[in-house]
C-alpha cells in the first residue's frame, strides 16, 4: 500500500503475493453499477481489438527474490500494479520493467521473459537489465535528483548533471529496444508509466509511427517558469510529445503542461481541445485521477488478520489502555510528504493544550526512501531529531507522544494502522494524487474516522469532506488537529460516508477504463492523422 511514485524495489518493501479475493461488488451499502476488473477487461479487449498491449515502467510488478536454495515470487505494495495488472490480464499482454530482484535473472528465459504469476500465469514480464552505474545516473541522478524536485513544489533545488542525463537517455533507449522486440511488426498499444521514461515515446514513434502510445505521468507537472530551468527541457518535452495520449492526475497539471509546451518548445497548442501539434503529429492531454481498489481493501480490512495486527500495534506502542486517541501518518520519508511540518503542528497542539497530554498519540509509519540521494539522508536526520525533541519535551513515565516506526511496513500493518486512526494525517507539501488518503477511506468500513488532508495534493480536488490544510501554516494545522479531535461522531460519519461514496464510484478500475475509453475516442483521429502522413 504505497503511493504510485514509491521508492525503488527493496526486499523490505515487498509482500508475498497473497491469494486475492476476486470480487466485482462493493460493500452492501452501494448498489450502483460500477467498473470492476471484469468490466475493465471487456473494455480493454474491445479497444485493443487484436493489437498487442504492452505496459512499460521502471518498477516491475513481480519480483523474484532468492530464498534458501530457491526463490520467492513477491509483489511490490503498489497502487500502480493494482491498476495495471487487470489491463494486461485482459489480453495476455506484456509488462516491460527493470529487473532488480536477486533471483530475477534465474527465472527468465533466453529472451529475458517470464510468465506471471507463477501458479496462474496471466501475462508476460519482460525484464530490462541495468548496470549499477546506469541505476545511479538514470534513477538516483535524473529521475529523483532532477525531475522529481523539479515537478514537486517543495523548495528542494533540483540537481542537474549532463553525465546523468546521458545515462538517462541510454536507459530510455534500452527500454525502447525491449518494446520494439516485444511488439515485433504487429500493431500495438504501448502504455508508458511515469517520469523515468520521458524520452521513450519519441524514440518509439521515430521507429514505429503506427504504434498507439499512451503515457501516464504519476507526479505533478510544474508551472512553465519552474520548468524552464531544466537544461534539457526541450528534449524532455519532445519525448513526451511522441505520445498520442498523455495523462495527468488533475486538470491543473494538464494546464501547466500546455503552458510549458507553449513557452518552451516550437509547437501549436490547441487549448480548446487540449491537444498539441508538433512536427505534424498530435498529442492529446487529459486528466485521469488515479484511485484504489476499494472493494478489495474493504474486504481485507474486515479480516481477522487486520484486527489481530491492530491489537499488536497498540501493545507495541503501549497505547492499549482505553481513552487513547491516535493520529496516524503513513508515508515514505520523502521531503514532499510534509512530515516535519506535521510534527511541528503536533508539538504546537500539545503546547497549547496540556489537557491532551497522555490522551493523544501520533503514530507515524515511515518507510525509508532513496537513501542514495543526499536530500533524503538529511530529511531522515531532521525528522529523527524533531521526534526526539518533542518526545523529550512532553513524555511521562506512562506516555510517549510520538511513536515513530521506521521501516517498510507490509499491507496488513498499513491497513491495521488505518483502522486504529481517529484521524489520518496527509500533510504533503505537494503530491500528484496521494493514494494513502483514498486507501484510508476505503479501509474504514466502520464508517468513522477523520481525514486531515493537504490542499496541495491531487486528492484534495475530490475529497472536499476532508479537513483541508495548508501544511506550511503550522498554526492552521495545529488548529485542525484540535478540530478533528472535537468533531462529533455524526459529522465524522457524514463526511466519511460522502468520501466513501466518491472513492467507490471512482475506483482504480474506473481509472483504467477512462484511459482506454479515451483511446477508443481518439483512435479514428489518430488513424486519419497517420493516413495523411503517408
Amino acid at each position: 500500500m504505497r503511493n504510485t511514485d514509491d521508492d525503488r524495489n527493496s526486499p523490505l518493501d515487498l509482500i508475498e503475493i497473497p491469494e486475492r479475493i476476486e470480487s466485482s461488488r462493493i460493500g452492501s451499502e452501494h448498489h450502483n453499477t460500477l467498473v470492476d476488473s471484469s468490466s475493465l477487461a471487456r473494455i480493454i479487449r474491445d479497444v485493443a481489438d487484436g493489437s498487442k498491449l504492452v505496459v512499460v515502467s521502471n518498477r516491475e510488478p513481480i519480483i523474484h527474490e532468492s530464498f534458501g536454495a530457491g526463490y520467492r515470487e513477491i509483489r511490490p505494495a503498489s497502487g500502480m500494479v493494482t491498476g495495471l495488472e487487470p489491463i494486461l490480464r485482459a489480453v495476455n499482454g506484456t509488462w516491460i520493467a527493470h529487473g532488480s530482484g536477486s533471483a530475477d535473472r534465474r527465472v527468465v528465459d533466453r529472451y529475458d521473459r517470464v510468465v506471471v504469476p507463477k501458479h496462474d500465469p496471466k501475462y508476460t514480464l519482460r525484464r530490462v537489465w541495468l548496470t549499477s552505474q546506469e541505476e545511479l545516473g538514470y534513477y538516483d541522478g535524473v529521475a529523483n535528483n532532477a525531475i522529481w524536485p523539479l515537478c514537486h513544489i517543495a523548495y528542494a533545488r533540483p540537481t542537474f548533471s549532463r553525465a546523468d542525463w546521458e545515462t538517462y537517455r541510454r536507459v530510455n533507449e534500452k527500454f525502447c529496444a525491449a518494446v520494439l522486440e516485444e511488439v515485433g511488426p504487429d500493431p500495438a498499444i504501448v502504455f508508458i508509466q511515469d517520469y523515468h521514461l520521458a524520452l521513450l515515446p519519441r524514440m518509439l514513434k521515430n521507429h514505429r509511427p503506427d504504434l498507439t502510445l499512451v503515457h501516464f505521468w504519476h507526479i505533478p507537472w510544474p508551472n512553465s517558469e519552474a520548468f524552464r530551468i531544466m537544461p534539457w527541457g526541450e528534449e524532455l518535452l519532445d519525448g513526451l510529445l511522441g505520445n498520442d495520449l498523455l495523462g495527468f492526475h488533475i486538470q491543473y497539471h494538464c494546464n501547466n503542461f500546455l503552458d510549458t509546451v507553449d513557452s518552451v518548445i516550437e509547437s501549436r497548442v490547441d487549448r480548446e481541445h487540449f491537444r498539441i501539434f508538433r512536427g505534424g503529429k498530435m498529442t492529446f492531454v487529459r486528466p485521469f485521477p488515479i484511485s484504489v481498489d476499494i472493494s478489495q481493501i474493504a474486504i481485507d480490512s474486515g479480516s481477522e488478520a487486520i484486527s489481530r495486527r491492530a491489537q499488536e500495534i497498540l501493545h507495541e506502542i503501549e497505547c492499549a489502555e482505553a481513552g487513547q486517541t491516535l493520529f496516524v501518518g503513513v508515508d515514505r520519508l520523502d521531503y514532499t510528504k510534509g512530515i516535519p511540518e506535521r510534527l511541528r503542528a503536533f508539538d504546537q497542539l500539545l503546547g497549547e493544550n496540556s489537557d491532551l497530554h497522555g490522551k493523544v498519540t501520533l503514530l507515524q509509519l515511515a518507510a525509508p526512501s532513496r537513501s542514495g540521494v543526499d536530500k533524503y539522508r538529511r530529511l531522515d536526520s531532521k525528522v529523527e531529531t524533531l521526534v526526539d525533541e518533542i518526545n523529550q519535551k512532553y513524555q511521562t513515565a506512562r506516555w510517549i507522544p510520538i511513536r515513530f516506526l521506521r521501516g517498510h511496513h507490509d499491507y496488513i500493518t498499513v491497513l491495521a494502522a488505518y483502522q486504529l486512526a481517529h484521524t489520518l494525517l496527509v500533510t504533503s507539501v505537494h503530491d500528484g494524487m496521494n493514494l494513502v488518503a483514498k486507501e484510508f477511506i476505503a479501509s474504514r468500513i466502520d464508517g468513522d474516522g477523520v481525514l486531515l488532508l493537504s490542499r496541495y495534493t491531487g486528492a484534495a480536488r475530490e475529497l472536499i469532506d476532508a479537513i483541508q490544510v495548508n501544511p506550511y501554516d503550522v498554526d492552521e494545522v495545529a488548529s485542525s488537529f484540535y478540530a478533528a479531535l472535537v468533531m462529533n461522531e455524526t459529522e465524522r460519519r457524514e463526511r466519511m460516508t460522502r468520501m466513501r461514496r466518491l472513492v467507490t464510484a471512482n475506483n482504480i478500475y474506473g481509472w483504467g477504463s477512462s484511459i482506454f475509453e479515451e483511446i477508443r475516442r481518439i483512435q479514428p483521429i489518430l488513424a486519419a492523422e497517420r493516413e495523411n502522413m503517408k
